[in-house]
């Protein structure tokens, strides 16, 4: 996922580099999109009720998490590509630290009663070590203790791999020919299935049931929560960001493109959706539908005007705050039975939702933004 870019389309450090290109084009439309995927995967934990008709796409909606490493290859392939300067890493590496870490701080802080838990769920040596590795961000790295403390915190150690490997993979001689850098985005995707398509072949963790969104092993882990198992993922959306620069669509055609993966999409769902093998899906089985939907909602077109919509991309902006503090939060509500208390139990889960989305936007206005510019405002380099 991309949590640390406000806007996609816009370079996300503050202060210039030497030798950066002109600023790229606001893509609002993908800002949107994320509202739309950080709601998918708060209904996945927490669905709605009379909503029956949408449990297809929120009972697989934790394949919008691999979504989201797409996207933030593609933005940051797309803010970073053709300049005229190599990429200061310290710079690349503190701005992605700045905007990143203190709203991390604070799902961490608001969700301390969490540990509670942890400790009498845990061996007391599993959570000693749990305890070391979620502030730094090392959590992910071990298959029994990624969701320890903020269930979903496990991605931003996937986060801090592609990120410090971003410096390198934009450099890569990457296909001139928007043909041939399909054909190697597909290859790349395809690649990325082998170890998902292996696990069901050997199924290492004897799993004796159909594999679905509760079933748990150790090698079903480390395919869903370490960071090597999102590379790819991010690998792709970085070609991908690298294809939209050379890929040369009229409007009418992005919106061709737009709309033949939306209705892709839809079609899966209705129809696809609960025959498709769970560890594919989790492995980025919807890869190329969702990278088409980036490719039309990249421009101008009538269907990326409705994601444009103004309340998609407030709180699109706050996406990364929504995804990270809404599973703890929403859990917090219910363990001390706030909405009971206040007599709000008839209007629930709606209340809680209410409740998390203001958090977001409060957790983006007053924490993450401020501490970005202050963290970068400290050190900021000279501009030529």
């Amino acid at each position: 996922m991309d949590p640390t870019l406000q806007q996609p389309g816009a370079p996300s450090p503050v202060f210039a580099q030497p030798g950066a290109a002109a600023r790229r084009p606001n893509l609002p439309a993908l800002t949107g999109l994320r509202c739309l995927l950080a709601l998918g995967i708060m209904f996945f934990h927490f669905t709605p009720p009379h909503m029956r008709f949408l449990d297809p796409v929120f009972d697989s909606a934790y394949v919008f998490v691999g979504f989201f490493f797409l996207l933030s290859g593609f933005v940051l392939a797309y803010n970073y590509s053709g300049r005229s300067a190599p990429l200061d890493k310290r710079v690349f590496w503190r701005a992605r630290f700045a905007r990143s870490y203190p709203v991390y701080l604070l799902s961490l802080a608001i969700s301390f009663s969490m540990l509670q838990a942890e400790w009498h769920a845990r061996s007391h040596a599993d959570f000693f070590v749990g305890l070391i590795l979620t502030p730094l961000l090392l959590q992910g790295w071990s298959p029994g203790l990624a969701t320890f403390w903020n269930t979903v915190a496990w991605t931003l150690s996937a986060e801090v791999l592609l990120y410090a490997a971003f410096p390198w993979l934009i450099r890569l001689q990457w296909p001139k020919s928007p043909a041939r850098l399909i054909a190697l985005l597909v290859a790349i995707w395809a690649l990325g299935l082998v170890p998902h398509s292996l696990y069901i072949l050997l199924n290492p963790d004897h799993l004796a049931a159909p594999i679905n969104r509760y079933s748990s092993g150790t090698w079903l882990r480390a395919l869903k929560y370490t960071p090597l198992a999102y590379a790819t993922t991010f690998l792709v959306g970085v070609g991908l960001g690298k294809l939209q620069t050379v890929l040369a669509l009229s409007t009418r055609r992005r919106a061709l493109v737009a709309a033949a993966s939306l209705i892709a999409l839809a079609a899966f769902y209705a129809e696809a959706v609960q025959h498709a093998p769970f560890v594919l899906m989790h492995g980025g089985l919807l890869m190329p539908l969702f990278a088409a939907l980036i490719v039309g909602l990249s421009g101008p077109n009538p269907i990326a005007s409705i994601f444009t919509w103004r309340p998609l991309v407030l709180l699109g902006q706050a996406s990364y705050c929504l995804f990270l503090l809404h599973f703890n939060f929403i859990n917090t509500l219910r363990l001390y039975h706030v909405t009971d208390r206040l007599h709000l139990a008839a209007f629930d889960p709606w209340i809680s939702y209410a409740a998390t989305i203001l958090l977001a936007f409060v957790a983006y206005y007053l924490v993450e933004e401020p501490a970005r510019k202050a963290l970068l405002r400290r050190r900021a380099p000279s501009v030529n």
